[in-house]
């Protein structure tokens, strides 16, 4: 599933309309059918939940995939069929004789169109709150079909009704032809009370900064009514690009997002004001985004194998063993932190590589023998205190040569001489190497695009906090536009980039990215980070390039958490060691 930013989106909208000649109110109409569809479909969930009707939720399709709180719907449409005959004494059934080759009567029937068909809709009342621009326009054309299909709806413009242009002009006329009720912001009363529900139609992605004068009122007010609100293709507020809140926002249950996902939609804050995520099709080809040269993705199992290349099965080959999977060196842990290296070394193993080498001072080494037999110990040297030290670069090299991949800084501490320590690893290691934890922290400290380098691939995996360290910028800067930063990191040192966080985005160094959507709030715990790399280095043992490595390890850690999670009696109760488990 594609991601694409504000631009993105106004080019793809153009290239539909001026070179496919699709016009430009078709879109607009299937946009507001779209949105009139997840009304309905949301008015039957809470039908459903409130016991009206058992059936509330039926015909909307427990075959439609979730992807976290994301869906992908396609288009609904009803019929019209003829040729149904009937007898006039009874019932026609195609064979009772009729004399003299007489026909049946013709009857026309018009099937139910269940995606715009609401049991209990007259208990409906929504408001269409409309801005003048193309996104008050797919509001108008839902208005006409939540009309159509029974419900009450109050038209609520936020400008004066003749300033609107364009196709949201034509929608205008045709819900006044159709006497839809309707008021205008600052000279007609808005009974926000009364009404049962909100259509968010008022600011799209071609708004920018905060909103003011009527939309903020209307947003303010919507806000405050309690009700459920419906967003039409972003809420109104919310950065496209980024996800970032202005002040105020609409915070909405769902948001119908039009054509393709929206990079805000998958980045907090923005991802918590959106509530559940649908994308809608509404006639601008899906193959047009990779054709304009979209790079963001959301990272789904059909993206991991059609565009990555992923067995995402995991089969393993019945004449395999040990060797065929690979070989990882770990250079981690320190006598406090002698848990983050033992957890990494687990979930490489978990992973599925064959064989795991856990390099550590050697002071360390009679405290975890035996925490995991299935892990070979190395003695790396280190002081007696069961800290690294600068003389332990020549050892991990050492065992480096012979190994498939090496991972460190996960326990890793800081120590006098840790700056050319890496270095060496850096530029002596001509496996692929994965980076964490204080490995990171001192890669922030060094220049180390003067390095040299074998040309093998480096995947870089800090948090926020570490990844405002290496882009000399502040951690809520880091977060304001986390796809972006990721994006330009990658690309500018020529590195594989894993940003932590809810929804991960991984950005490869020729700019693709890809934004993770698995995961728990549970994972938030001490050791959860050295558990993904391990996963990463053990899929890249195994013959997966770094991208794919990087992005599968991704992916299954998120599920692991997910797993974990519902296994604990409270997701709170979730510890690093239960992810591996869940693997």
């Amino acid at each position: 599933m594609d991601l694409v930013t504000a631009e993105e989106m106004r080019q793809l909208d153009r290239t539909t309309i001026e070179k496919l000649g699709i016009p430009a109110i078709a879109l607009m109409e299937n946009a507001g059918r779209a949105i009139a569809e997840e009304v309905i479909a949301l008015c039957r969930r809470r039908q459903y939940n409130s016991g009206n009707s058992v059936h509330a939720d039926a015909g909307h399709g427990s075959d439609w995939g979730m992807e976290s709180d994301i869906v992908r719907r396609g288009s609904n449409g009803g019929s019209v069929t003829g040729g149904t005959g009937r007898s006039i004494g009874g019932g026609w059934n195609g064979s009772s004789g009729v004399s003299g080759g007489a026909q049946p009567p013709q009857e026309f029937r018009v099937s139910a169109d269940r995606a715009l068909t609401l049991d209990h809709a007259a208990a409906e009342h929504w408001l269409i709150l409309a801005g003048k621009g193309n996104n008050g326009g797919d509001g108008l054309a839902a208005a006409r079909h939540l009309r159509e299909a029974g419900l009450a709806v109050t038209l609520v413009y936020a400008a004066a009704p003749q300033t609107l242009a364009g196709e949201a002009a034509v929608q205008r006329d045709a819900a006044a032809a159709l006497g839809i009720p309707a008021v205008v912001h600052g000279r007609d009363r808005i009974d926000f009370a009364g009404c049962t529900g909100i259509v968010d139609a008022l600011l799209g992605t071609g708004s920018a900064g905060e909103p003011r004068g009527a939309y903020a009122d209307l947003i303010a007010a919507a806000n405050a009514s309690g009700k459920p609100i419906v967003s039409a293709d972003i809420p109104s507020g919310l950065d496209a690009d980024t996800g970032a809140l202005h002040e105020p926002c609409i915070h909405a249950a769902v948001t119908v997002c039009l054509a393709l996902l929206k990079r805000g939609l998958v980045q907090y804050p923005g991802a918590g004001a959106a509530g559940r995520v649908v994308v809608r099709s509404i006639g601008i080809p899906a193959a047009l985004a990779r054709e304009a040269g979209v790079q963001a993705s959301l990272l789904t199992p059909e993206v991991l194998q059609t565009r990555l290349g992923v067995d995402v099965s995991r089969r393993r080959s019945p004449e395999g063993h040990k060797g065929t999977y690979g070989h990882v060196l770990l250079a981690a842990g320190s006598l406090s932190m002698s848990g983050a290296g033992l957890l990494a070394a687990r979930a490489a193993l978990r992973a599925g590589c064959g064989l795991v080498t856990w390099a550590l001072p050697a002071a360390l080494l009679p405290y975890v023998i035996g925490a995991a037999p299935e892990i070979m110990l190395a003695a790396a040297g280190g002081g007696e205190d069961g800290t690294w030290n600068a003389e332990t670069a020549a050892e991990v090299l050492r065992l480096g040569g012979k190994r498939d991949v090496v991972a460190t800084g996960p326990g890793l501490g800081r120590f006098a001489g840790d700056r050319e320590w890496l270095r060496m690893l850096w530029e002596g290691i001509s496996s692929p190497l994965v980076l964490d934890a204080d490995a990171l922290n001192i890669l922030a400290e060094c220049n180390y695009t003067e390095w040299s380098s074998p040309g093998r691939p480096v995947i870089l995996t800090p948090h926020p906090g570490e990844m405002a360290r290496l882009a000399g910028v502040s951690t809520p800067q880091v977060q304001r536009d986390r796809i972006g930063l990721a994006q330009a990191y990658a690309v500018k040192h020529s590195v594989v980039l894993v940003l932590k966080g809810s929804h991960t985005v991984i950005a490869s160094p020729e700019g693709e990215v890809y934004v993770n959507a698995t995961g728990h709030p549970g994972m938030g715990t001490g050791g959860a980070g050295d558990v993904l790399t391990g996963m990463i280095a053990g899929l890249l043992a195994q013959g997966m390039d770094a991208v794919q490595a990087a992005a599968f390890g991704v992916y299954l850690h998120g599920l692991a958490g997910e797993r974990a999670a519902g296994s604990r009696n409270h997701p709170s109760a979730l510890i690093a060691g239960d992810m591996i488990e869940a693997l």
